[in-house]
């Protein structure tokens, strides 16, 4: 069992800069899998991207790759989001999830069993 923190959104204008943290505690932080996603008011959650065990791979959806930028850091538990050029668009509550290693890579909600509470990143234009 891990829990998830975010922590980081805001409120900036189109065209500026935000970095999301998601700190995790009660669990080996290196034995997980962990994505970003997000869910805009009325909307489906949806895939933003994932990073592997040890940073050493990524991916992103199609509308945030080049823009936002996944990282982390396993000596402090926590995984980042690093979001540039933003858009109204990304306006949405962002969540960070994990998925244990022995169940692989995702770019699906369904597939990942931990999830922190959400933070609220909105872009005015």
């Amino acid at each position: 069992q891990v829990q998830l923190v975010e922590s980081g959104g805001g409120l900036v204008q189109a065209g500026g800069s935000l970095r999301l943290s998601c700190a995790a505690s009660g669990g080996t932080f290196s034995c997980y899998n962990m994505g970003w996603f997000r869910q805009a008011p009325g909307k489906e959650r949806e895939f933003v991207g994932w990073i592997t065990l040890s940073g050493g791979s990524t991916y992103y959806a199609g509308t945030v790759k080049g823009r936002f930028t996944i990282s982390r850091d396993n000596a402090k538990n926590t995984m980042y989001l690093q979001m540039n050029t933003l858009k109204p668009e990304d306006t949405a509550v962002y969540y960070c999830a994990a998925r244990k290693s022995d169940y692989g890579i995702s770019d699906s909600g369904d597939d990942y069993a931990y999830w922190g509470q959400g933070t609220q990143v909105t872009v005015s234009s």
